[in-house]
């Protein structure tokens, strides 16, 4: 029930491939990158790993016809360019209808720069782009995220309104010493 619900979402991201040569459905690449990565695959290579190795399984579970499973090289094209706001706003929609935090529960906040962004390295004024999460502990499910270019918006300013975004209320929320700073405890 809750892996169709993540289908019917990811089913509503704009697939922006030209119809043409289009093997795959984007839902399938996108489930199977989400798959691999909650199996401990990473990155592109990892992602084409996982597909190879379970092949047979995802031909069978997903009735995946004709052209069998995507290839690393079509896992790289979509994860290089699927809209990524478009689609962690409808992974944040899955999230809050199938996450459901109790009183208290432990969530940790962290933000991460994604590696390869980074514009002017060999200055001060480096530009890159980073992803903010939040993650229910007890539960070891990401319950929200969102994508920040550093110059901007802060992290500071992007986990705050992330928290509300997501409504967390009665949880207990762990950041990193970014977050410690005396204007923010007012």
């Amino acid at each position: 029930m809750m892996g169709a619900a993540l289908i019917e979402q990811l089913k509503q991201v704009e697939d922006f491939r030209t119809t043409d040569g289009r093997r795959h459905p984007l839902w399938l690449v996108l489930l199977l990158v989400i798959m691999g990565t909650m199996n401990g695959y990473v990155g592109y290579r990892g992602w084409g790993d996982f597909v190879k190795r379970h092949s047979r399984v995802l031909i069978e579970k997903f009735g995946i016809q004709k052209h069998g499973v995507p290839s690393y090289s079509t896992i790289r094209r979509v994860v290089m360019g699927v809209d990524f706001d478009k689609l962690a706003d409808k992974f944040n929609e899955w999230a809050k209808t199938y996450v459901d935090l109790e009183v208290s529960e432990w969530c940790a906040t962290d933000g991460k720069s994604i590696k390869g962004t980074v514009q002017n390295y060999s200055s001060s004024n480096q530009n890159f782009v980073s992803i903010v999460s939040v993650f229910a502990c007890k539960r070891g499910l990401v319950v929200g995220m969102e994508k920040f270019e550093n110059q901007q918006k802060s992290e500071i300013q992007v986990v705050q309104e992330l928290i509300t975004a997501l409504g967390l209320e009665g949880v207990v929320l762990s950041f990193d010493s970014l977050h410690c700073q005396k204007k923010l405890a007012k």
